[in-house]
């Protein structure tokens, strides 16, 4: 009986689980366009690949799609500081 119990919570627990996304921005990139319905209403999604508002909104032109900053951008990777050795005589 214990076990039909446990088996019952655990089908239950499984079931009612949340359906996972995955994640919609990229960080490598500053700017994001939402294109909205999509081919014969398709669905949304967001493009994070474009690297300035303007490259974004030509793409956006003429279709039902929006562009906006992306909150996730992570900026350049950190530049190294430069030292200069002094060769050891």
């Amino acid at each position: 009986m214990r076990a039909l119990a446990l088996t019952l919570a655990a089908a239950a627990t499984i079931l009612a689980a949340a359906p996972v996304r995955a994640q919609t921005y990229d960080p490598r990139y500053p700017v994001c366009m939402h294109v909205y319905g999509g081919v014969k209403g398709g669905g949304e999604w967001i493009d994070c690949s474009y690297i300035s508002l303007p490259q974004c909104k030509a793409t956006a032109s003429g279709r039902a799609a929006m562009c906006g900053i992306n909150p996730y951008y992570a900026g350049p990777p950190p530049r190294r500081a430069y030292s200069r050795r002094v060769p050891a005589y």
